[in-house]
């Protein structure tokens, strides 16, 4: 229950304004010149001295242990940054400090920095904020070099609390492991919800017998650790990168601690004021259009496939009603798996499957003439996948579900965003957004307080901004770029045709704009986007 790309991918994760014809487009939002010049860094290289600010410390030590080999880590500098686990509750939601006595508990959170690829760097480094929400950072180093992101800049990494190497490390493997266990199962039942649930409980149980307070993992106290890092490392100014969540951290972040940042970048875009159920519909709605245009524009692809939106929407009904059972062989696995389609798995499955457009057209045609292969097989390898299991910390995820969330969009507000933009999909598949499924009670079960209600203002900023978003991001939608950039002042806001969710992870021309953006803000090249051509989508014989 994540918003976080797909595993199929490549990058180690999990989780708007050109839409159906998902054409590039640049909006400006007043830009006005940034000093391009670097500001001076620290006199000793990053992350090789101790250093204290307030009730944080960072220390040089050991790089963190990952899932994955991540060779880079050999030559980072990394250490831990210790910091309250719970600040000072009488600052509300600013992650303000208190006295010792409201501070108790520490926690450590894993740093690696990894430098530039030359010597000639410029002094003010970027940080890597994660997505999920949950996902380690450190994990996503191999996507952020891929990207280029360290050509002339140090990249630090720090793990959010709560995070797979962070101490303590909430994960719940048997949260990941129900999502694979269920695939025999119909995944919107009652039934099904009221076991997602109970290992919601289990999972809740996990984190209170490690000591943890459960309140104190979501956003504006990660929003401090960042600021409590930049100090601790003797930065004075440093630039933001997040994606998915991580967009939303950034948006905390420049809310709640502007000083000390020189710029952000953000991709994927999950702005606070809109987080939850109706977004992830809003998102399936534009992510879909822009994948049905690009076939309907595609004369091979119309000829072949006519009318797939229809075919689609179509289908979500009929599964809903008379799920269809097959068994599919995975990877890995070699024992079949058995797999239940039905409406809800179809609205989830084709919310990931934008990052693979190409064959998209031909699996709905394919099920739609009575063959669910390849549907099957991209579902179960998701859940099944090694990268699926252990490695998300839902001690980090139900705290911002659950405090920031969920105590402000009802159930009912859910269904009518969902019935609105999919009036044919029964009530049993619109009571569960995409990536979201048994939200509010796994929420009931988590039984955290709601966070301040400033938690969803809106982001009001001159920080120099590059807003990414893709054409078929299907998980937090191409228009949340544009809404998140108009009270974003000095904003440029891009969305990247042909590409899903995150678009930093695959496509070079992102890419480019990025490190463009890091050493000009005031104008990065967007040239690459009159050149972007849609897939080539499969045709069947």
């Amino acid at each position: 229950m994540s918003l976080r790309p797909p595993h199929h991918r490549r990058t180690t994760r999990r989780l708007p304004a050109a839409l159906a014809g998902a054409t590039a487009g640049v909006l400006a939002a007043g830009l006005v010149a940034a000093p391009a010049h670097a500001e001076s860094g620290p006199a000793a290289p990053l992350g090789t001295v101790a250093r204290t600010a307030g009730h944080a410390r960072f220390v040089p030590g050991p790089c963190p242990r990952t899932a994955d080999p991540i060779p880079a880590l050999r030559t980072a500098n990394c250490g831990t940054l210790t910091v309250p686990e719970t600040r000072d509750r009488h600052h509300g939601d600013h992650g303000g400090y208190g006295d010792e006595e409201h501070e108790g508990r520490k926690i450590t959170l894993a740093v690696a920095i990894i430098p530039a690829a030359t010597k000639n760097k410029a002094g003010d480094p970027i940080v890597w904020l994660a997505g999920g929400p949950g996902d380690d950072a450190v994990s996503e180093i191999p996507m952020a070099l891929n990207g280029g992101l360290n050509r002339d800049r140090d990249l630090i990494f720090m793990s959010q609390r709560g995070t797979y190497s962070a101490d303590p490390q909430l994960t719940c493997p048997n949260v990941d492991q129900f999502a694979a266990d269920s695939l025999g199962l119909v995944f919107g039942a009652p039934s099904t919800g009221r076991l997602h649930v109970e290992e919601t409980r289990k999972c809740r149980d996990r984190v209170v017998s490690r000591g943890a307070d459960p309140s104190a993992y979501y956003g504006p106290e990660s929003a401090a650790d960042y600021d409590d890092l930049r100090k601790a490392l003797g930065i004075r100014k440093w630039n933001v990168f997040g994606i998915s969540y991580g967009t939303n951290l950034a948006l905390h972040y420049m809310r709640l601690h502007p000083e000390g940042i020189r710029s952000v970048g953000i991709d994927g875009v999950l702005p606070p004021a809109l987080a939850g159920g109706a977004v992830t519909w809003k998102a399936a709605r534009e992510g879909y259009d822009g994948l049905f245009k690009a076939c309907e524009d595609q004369p091979a692809c119309n000829t072949r496939y006519p009318n797939l939106k229809a075919t689609f929407e179509r289908l979500v009904g009929e599964v809903e009603a008379r799920p269809v059972t097959t068994t599919v062989t995975v990877p890995g696995h070699p024992a079949p798996v058995k797999v239940v389609l039905d409406g809800g798995v179809l609205v989830n499955w084709l919310a990931s499957a934008t990052h693979v457009a190409a064959g998209v057209p031909r699996s709905i045609d394919e099920l739609a003439h009575g063959n669910p292969r390849r549907i099957a097989e991209q579902w179960a390898g998701g859940k099944l996948s090694p990268q699926a299991i252990g490695r998300t910390s839902h001690g980090l995820a139900y705290g911002i579900f659950c405090r920031e969330w969920t105590p402000y969009e009802s159930e009912a507000d859910i269904v009518r965003a969902g019935q609105r933009l999919f009036p044919t999909f029964p009530r049993s598949v619109l009571v569960n957004a995409p990536f979201l499924t048994w939200l509010h009670p796994d929420c009931r079960a988590w039984d955290v307080p709601p966070a301040d209600p400033s938690i969803r203002d809106r982001t009001y900023s001159d920080i120099p901004t590059l807003v990414l978003s893709g054409g078929f991001d299907a998980q937090t939608a191409p228009s949340s770029g544009a809404y998140a950039a108009r009270t974003l002042s000095r904003s440029i806001a891009v969305t990247v045709p042909y590409v899903a969710h995150v678009v930093f992870a695959d496509s070079k021309c992102a890419q480019t704009m990025t490190v463009s953006f890091f050493d000009r803000p005031d104008a990065p090249d967007t040239s690459c986007l009159a050149g972007l051509t849609p897939p080539a989508f499969e045709i069947a014989p």
